[in-house]
C-alpha cells in the first residue's frame, strides 16, 4: 500500500476527521511499535512500508517491555492533539488493520510473534479495504 492509501484506510476505519490527523495516528502507532519490537524486526517491517512511515522505525528495535495499555497511552501522547488513550486504541487498531494489508502475511506474523498475548486487542482487527 502507498502512503496515501494507508492514511485513507486508517482515516475511514477509525472515523478520523482529517487525513492529516490520520497521518499523525499512523506515525504515532508505528513509532511506539518500533520501541516495543526488538532486534531486526523493525528493519524487516520498515522494508515493507512507505519511506515516510518506515522512518519512524529504528534500525534495531530496543524491545522495551510494556503492556498494551501503556502502548495506547504512548500512542496517545505521541499523537497529541488531545488524543485520549481510548481514541488512541481505536486509531492504533485501525493502523494495525492497515499494516495487515500493507505488509506480507509472514512479516505481520513475525511482528505479532514478538508481542505478548494481551496485544491481541491491538492485532485482532479485520483487514481494511484498499482505496
Amino acid at each position: 500500500m502507498k502512503t496515501d492509501e494507508i492514511v485513507s484506510a486508517v482515516q475511514q476505519s477509525a472515523g478520523i476527521d482529517t487525513p492529516e490527523h490520520a497521518r499523525r495516528a499512523v506515525h504515532a502507532t508505528i513509532n511506539v511499535l518500533g520501541h516495543r519490537l526488538f532486534g531486526g524486526e523493525t528493519k524487516d517491517l520498515a522494508s515493507q512500508l512507505p519511506d515516510e512511515f518506515a522512518a519512524e522505525l529504528p534500525e534495531r528495535g530496543p524491545g522495551e517491555r510494556f503492556g498494551v495499555g501503556e502502548f495506547y497511552q504512548r500512542v496517545s501522547d505521541t499523537e497529541g492533539l488531545g488524543c485520549t488513550p481510548q481514541q488512541a486504541r481505536q486509531h492504533a487498531r485501525a493502523v494495525a488493520a492497515a499494516l495487515k494489508v500493507a505488509v506480507t502475511g509472514w512479516e505481520f506474523d513475525h511482528m505479532a510473534a514478538q508481542l505478548p498475548r494481551e496485544y491481541e486487542d491491538l492485532l485482532s482487527t479485520g483487514p481494511v479495504q484498499h482505496h
